[in-house]
């Protein structure tokens, strides 16, 4: 790795595990000052065991002043706070029509309440800075229709689709907005739950079938999405606001 988010700082939501846990690790390598969000303390320590953050903080992002908490707590421990990465997620994914009241809520707090509020918190701050990074971290499923994402889908179409909206407003105050939408990635406490036989058989057929629509014939890593944002959290990107970026082995295209 670099140095090249030396003197950045950054907030990576939803840092525990699998692609949040691989971005923190990627940003503290490149130099950047890391706060960790997480959803329970237990997470939370998770994170300072496995990477050199700067700090963090523990609580329910979708819940309304959750997040300005995380933004005010970062700017206090850090002093300011230049990039943004809204990976916070994790929807229910079944058949449209087993969805629940229950499962449809938390599907769409969990990922797009969780990315309004974060930036809605943030923006005061790097509007006022004249500087800032936002990353959205999507989902190709939006475009591939993946098996039983539909309502997941519907919370991620969202998240890309701020992007467009937040680059052009905010282009003036050199605050840009990207999301990074990647397939299936094969993250260790998937890999688990497939070696440990617990994977339902409804879940093994849909990674069965997000893998075999990716030409280069596998699922991707975590820090192949990292890399991804790593890239849109530099200055190297500058010039590039209002976009998705596919990190999907070319499983939709164009």
């Amino acid at each position: 790795m670099s140095a090249t988010l030396a003197g950045r700082t950054a907030i990576v939501t939803g840092a525990s595990s699998g692609i949040g846990l691989g971005i923190a690790r990627r940003l503290a390598a490149d130099g950047a000052l890391v706060f960790a969000a997480t959803r329970s303390k237990e997470d939370l320590e998770k994170v300072f065991d496995q990477v050199d953050v700067a700090g963090g903080f523990v609580g329910e992002l979708q819940q309304a002043g959750v997040a300005a908490d995380l933004v005010s707590t970062a700017i206090g421990e850090l002093g300011d706070v230049d990039i943004l990465v809204n990976n916070a997620g994790g929807g229910v994914i079944r058949p449209t029509l087993e969805h629940t009241e229950e499962s449809l809520h938390a599907t769409i707090d969990n990922n797009l309440w969780t990315t309004i509020r974060c930036v809605l918190a943030v923006l005061p701050h790097m509007v006022a800075r004249k500087h800032g990074r936002i990353i959205n971290v999507g989902a190709d499923s939006v475009r591939t229709g993946l098996m039983d994402h539909a309502m997941y889908n519907a919370a991620k179409g969202g998240v890309h689709a701020m992007v467009s909206g937040l680059a052009r407003e905010f282009a003036k105050d050199d605050v840009t907005a990207n999301t990074v939408a990647p397939c299936y990635i094969e993250t260790p406490e998937l890999a688990r739950l497939f070696e440990t036989g617990g994977a339902p058989p409804r879940l093994l057929e849909v990674v069965e079938r997000a893998t075999a629509i990716v030409p280069l014939g596998r699922p991707g890593t975590p820090d192949e999405v990292a890399a991804a944002v790593a890239f849109l959290a530099g200055e190297d990107s500058r010039f590039v606001t209002g976009q998705t970026i596919y990190v999907n082995g070319g499983s939709s295209m164009g």
